[in-house]
């Protein structure tokens, strides 16, 4: 006759855990890092996903890219895949229809008149020689009016924005100081810079100069600079248009009107130039809420003109983001299932090794339900020890790798940012999934562990 065993109450099986855990501490340790890494890498690698993700969000609010919008001539522009479409993307050829509307001041002007338009700009951009303290560099200089720079202010690391379009001052890129060998940008503040377009030179088709020309050794082309103040240094380079190309020069309207500069305003002119008047390649528009797009683009092509924004991209780039997430969050999974094969070997083992200590529960009434339970809280305590290890230890990692990233970053001209993050949802995630993933681990081990007969193991040395 068996003696009734008790019913066991719920701290009693942490006890039960603890105590035998405890008494394996090399094997319990060396399994629950194993479960540590896995959890580790995971939380890493999608922490690293959505600190890129935020940071292309909060890149898009910062340049106030969901209220662009480019207005391009019809059928100009870069090959951009249709919304919502698969396939190869639509290309666009590269220079507009002969009889496309043509966009100059005077369609700026009923751009900029639209309801829910709150500024309208061109882009205008052209080459330069820039010499700083004695140094030149070949850049893009931008040609940028006051108020749409007003937006950018949050991206400067020193100095301001110039106040108006009449002001000569510039605003330089961090990147481009660095070429001038200069890495205080708070020092270059204040400095004097000198912008040179490149502009044409006729007085080298002279006959006493056209020998030189044709023999290559001198070029139609003459550098007259002009004075600036650098009035700020920008983390980045200024961007737009439907390439976005970069440019390390921002400068007033004002100024820019009396420079002798090529009649270029964007590199797609050069592919332009045989139509006759070139007008503008692109003009910038900034809306003074996202929901205005609709209206706005119906418009805009209403006057025979196209449109593009990088916001229409934005779900394409999310859906991109949830596929690296998934992409490296399989990759870790290699680790936690490699984990999950060590708590079932250290459980296994455990359940030889208490082959007489479960024939004595049974022996005075635990149920098979009971020793059950007694085996799944030990697996499941190693996975919860690792995964609170492993968000810790995953953490610490990005705490370290992310100086050297921004490292290499700042090296190509890139800001320091922060690119891993660890939301809540990912941290309980996290030790949640270990903890599941060793329950699972635990279950064919505590149901061969309930299996034991107790006469046998009784006998069992």
């Amino acid at each position: 006759m068996t003696v009734p065993f008790r019913r066991i109450p719920l701290r009693d099986y942490f006890e039960f855990a603890l105590s035998d855990l405890a008494q394996r501490k090399l094997r319990t340790f060396l399994t629950a890092f194993g479960v540590t890494v896995g959890i580790a890498a995971l939380t890493a690698m999608v922490g690293f996903g959505v600190g890129m993700q935020k940071n292309v969000t909060d890149n898009f609010r910062k340049l106030d890219l969901f209220n662009a919008l480019t207005v391009l001539p019809e059928g100009s522009g870069p090959a951009i895949p249709a919304r919502g479409r698969r396939g190869p993307a639509q290309r666009r050829p590269a220079t507009a229809k002969p009889d496309a509307a043509r966009l100059d001041d005077a369609a700026v002007a009923r751009i900029a008149a639209l309801p829910g338009v709150e500024s309208a700009y061109a882009e205008i951009r052209f080459p330069a020689v820039i010499r700083f303290e004695g140094k030149e560099e070949f850049r893009l200089v931008q040609v940028l009016p006051a108020a749409s720079g007003a937006s950018r202010a949050s991206s400067l690391a020193a100095g301001r924005m110039y106040g108006s379009d009449d002001e000569r001052a510039v605003v330089i890129s961090r990147g481009l100081l660095r070429q001038f060998d200069v890495s205080d940008p708070a020092g270059a503040v204040g400095a004097r810079i000198e912008i040179a377009p490149l502009s044409l030179d006729l007085s080298v088709l002279q006959p006493a100069k056209l020998g030189a020309l044709l023999s290559r050794r001198e070029l139609p082309f003459k550098k007259e600079y002009s004075s600036f103040t650098v009035a700020g240094i920008m983390d980045g380079g200024g961007a737009g248009g439907p390439m976005g190309l970069g440019s390390d020069v921002l400068l007033p309207p004002g100024p820019a009107s009396g420079l002798s500069k090529l009649p270029i305003t964007n590199l797609w002119d050069l592919f332009r130039a045989g139509e006759g008047e070139l007008g503008y390649s692109a003009v910038n528009v900034r809306l003074a809420s996202p929901g205005a797009a609709d209206s706005v683009r119906r418009a805009v092509r209403a006057m025979g003109y196209s449109t593009f924004a990088l916001v229409d991209q934005f779900e394409q780039i999310k859906t991109g983001f949830v596929l690296m997430d998934m992409f490296l969050a399989a990759i870790a999974m290699i680790a936690i299932f490699v984990a999950s094969l060590g708590i079932i070997n250290t459980m296994v083992m455990a359940v030889l090794e208490r082959t007489s200590e479960i024939g004595v529960m049974k022996a005075v009434g635990a149920s098979p339900r009971d020793i059950k339970k007694i085996f799944v809280f030990e697996s499941s305590l190693i996975g919860l020890g690792g995964g609170v290890c492993g968000i810790l230890l995953g953490w610490a990692a990005s705490r370290a790798i992310n100086p050297v990233i921004n490292y290499f970053g700042a090296r190509q001209d890139l800001p320091a940012m922060e690119y891993f993050r660890f939301p809540l949802w990912l941290i309980l995630g996290g030790i949640a999934f270990a903890g599941l993933v060793s329950l699972l681990s635990g279950l064919y081990p505590a149901q061969r562990a309930a299996k034991v007969d107790p006469a046998v193991a009784l006998r069992h040395e």
